[in-house]
């Protein structure tokens, strides 16, 4: 009797957080499109309405996300006047990026959606699962890795 050896890539973490990313990402995408948002960018306003105007840097740092990515993620955003990003007035280096009054109209506007497919999701997962999921996914980022070291 021959047994198939077990395939390294079923144990690897990396491909199941990003398989799941990829398809609770691509459901909260497509409950966010009515109001024109990918779930990216209600992120970003999300976190601008909770905590004001930040720089790049800050902003990618809580969202865990390099800053060249994030300033490219806030490009469509401020070409659809959603934010602000100006040079700050103290750091001519430094680019501050401020959620508009339509910015905080269009998170506004996504709540309801974003809501209904938390609660789904909630709902089919188990809100302890899902709460413990959370609480796992956050632990990752103080494993002391530093992907976006220079």
């Amino acid at each position: 009797m021959t047994t198939t050896p077990p395939n390294p890539a079923d144990q690897c973490s990396n491909l199941a957080l990003r398989k799941a990313a990829r398809y609770l990402g691509a459901t909260y995408d497509k409950a966010l499109a009515p109001v024109g948002l990918r779930a990216t960018q209600f992120s970003i306003l999300q976190q601008l309405s909770a905590h004001g105007e930040m720089t790049i840097t800050s902003l990618a740092d809580v969202i865990a996300m390099d800053r060249t990515t994030m300033a490219s993620n806030l490009k469509p955003l401020a070409r659809e006047g959603l934010v602000t990003v100006e040079s700050s007035p103290t750091d001519r280096r430094a680019r501050i990026v401020a959620i508009t009054p339509e910015g905080l109209s269009r998170m506004n506007e996504a709540l309801p959606l974003w809501k209904d497919v938390q609660a789904r999701f909630e709902e089919a997962f188990g809100a302890e699962d899902a709460a413990r999921l959370c609480t796992s996914l956050a632990a990752v980022l103080d494993t002391g890795f530093t992907p976006w070291a220079e």
